[in-house]
């Protein structure tokens, strides 16, 4: 009877060397589907076309624009001063309403001026004998019965005597305190009884028709504002009426510290709605008119390599062409370009383009930022930026 042998077991290195294999059999068909199926779809995206941007637009206007500039500036009384008295005394008598208006040479205030009065008198009688006196010796003079010396030291006496009396009433005179221009008073900083002394205010005193404005620019512009140069200036609290004035001074001399200089300016204030110390703003015309090619200042992508907008053309598209759902596109389509420009001054929400761009071309004025070169569009200006020259807040 023969002996069969024995079959030995595989070897451990054998059965390793086998699942090894599997293992990268089985991987490498899952990564090498994995790397056809990514490789597919990108293809697929790459391909894919992109959707087209809704965008709005505006139209670049032709129009003419001033040099315009703009400054702020205080409102200052032709003529305004605390009036006060040059000698002091008692208030007797308050001859005037707070807030009232007033001539020129109205009396304000009466002080007391009794004993001023009673000197008075008693320096009238003696310039009174004073002058008989001159006159009696004038008449001996002439008949030789007293020396000219004599004459002429009475003649002296009698004109010293008038002089105390005219001094006397100049005193008095100022017990009497008067407007000295025609304005508005304010409100009186005295009461019956009290006593003021020389140099104190009794009552401020405005001249408000008409008014002068006050405004500073830089000195670039001091070869450019000249006497009667037109300004119109507003007032924050009048909104919506525009202040007609003339430049009628500028200042020759230049404020080292800020480099600015001072310009004023005369407005007509007939109804006293301008008062001293207002803030206004300023808006005035340097040179005549110059043509400008305008757009809104929402369409321009303010950078620090340069100023550019999105252009708005038209291209044929190619044969073939479908849209996100397969299906054909036909017709020209809107697509952007984008293009650098030079911007200039500003006028409320517009923004003068100095080079770059021709009137009648289209822009994009909103959704820049999802906009490259070439990127198709489509409008719709159902809302459009704002674009006004002279915009006003909305009064909420």
């Amino acid at each position: 009877m023969s002996k069969t042998t024995p079959k030995r077991p595989p070897s451990t290195r054998k059965r390793m060397i086998l699942m090894l294999i599997a293992a990268l059999v089985i991987f490498g068909g899952v990564f090498g589907t994995k790397a056809m199926i990514g490789a597919q779809t990108n293809k697929f995206f790459d391909n894919m076309p992109q959707p087209a941007v809704a965008v709005s637009t505006a139209n670049a206007l032709a129009q003419k624009w001033s040099d315009d500039a703009e400054a702020v500036g205080t409102f200052v009384a032709i003529n305004g001063a605390d009036v006060t008295t040059e000698s002091g005394g008692v208030v007797r008598s308050i001859e005037f309403d707070a807030g009232q208006p007033v001539r020129a040479g109205a009396v304000l205030v009466r002080l007391n001026a009794a004993n001023e009065l009673a000197t008075l008198k008693s320096l009238e009688a003696s310039a009174k004998l004073a002058r008989v006196q001159a006159d009696r010796w004038q008449k001996l003079g002439k008949d030789k019965l007293v020396s000219l010396d004599d004459v002429q030291s009475k003649i002296t006496a009698a004109a010293t005597a008038q002089a105390q009396v005219d001094a006397q009433h100049a005193l008095i005179d100022q017990k009497t305190i008067r407007a000295p221009f025609s304005g508005v008073l304010g409100i009186r900083k005295i009461n019956l009884g009290q006593y003021i002394a020389p140099g104190a205010a009794i009552v401020s005193l405005q001249q408000l028709d008409p008014i002068y404005l006050d405004f500073s620019l830089p000195e670039q512009r001091i070869d450019q504002m000249v006497e009667g140069t037109m300004v119109r200036a507003t007032v924050d609290a009048i909104p919506g009426v525009v202040f007609d004035g003339r430049v009628t001074a500028v200042e020759p001399l230049v404020d080292p510290n800020t480099r600015n200089f001072k310009a004023q300016a005369t407005v007509q204030n007939p109804d006293g709605k301008l008062r001293p110390g207002s803030f206004a703003h300023v808006g005035f015309a340097l040179s005549g008119e110059r043509d400008v090619v305008v757009i809104p200042q929402t369409a321009v992508s303010f950078n620090p390599y340069g100023n550019a907008v999105f252009v708005i053309g038209k291209v044929k598209r190619k044969e073939g062409e479908t849209d996100m759902q397969g299906k054909p596109l036909t017709g020209d389509k809107l697509t952007v370009t984008q293009r650098f420009i030079k911007t200039g001054a500003t006028r409320g929400d517009l923004v003068a383009v100095i080079e770059g761009l021709k009137a009648g071309e289209q822009v994009v004025t909103s959704g820049l930022l999802k906009l490259r070169n070439d990127a198709e569009v489509t409008i719709n200006n159902k809302v459009q930026p704002t674009a006004d020259a002279a915009p006003q807040a909305a009064n909420r």
